[in-house]
């Protein structure tokens, strides 16, 4: 595929691990915990690829509506 946006990333939000891929290879996916001290060093390797636009899917269930 093409490359649209480079300074765009995707995090699989999980509840034990996300993960964040900033390429199209599977050397460009990094894992991050779920804790604080995990999402500042996401953060901070985010910055450090130039990151501007994120696309994020969670994995489970974090969120309920009432019918």
């Amino acid at each position: 595929m093409s490359v649209i946006n480079p300074n765009a990333c995707g995090i699989d939000v999980g509840s034990r691990m996300h993960y964040v891929a900033t390429g199209q290879g599977s050397e460009e996916v990094k894992s991050f915990g779920v804790y604080t001290r995990d999402h500042q060093e996401m953060v901070a390797y985010l910055k450090s690829k130039g990151v501007k636009t994120i696309a994020m899917e969670s994995t489970g269930n974090y969120f309920q509506t009432k019918d």
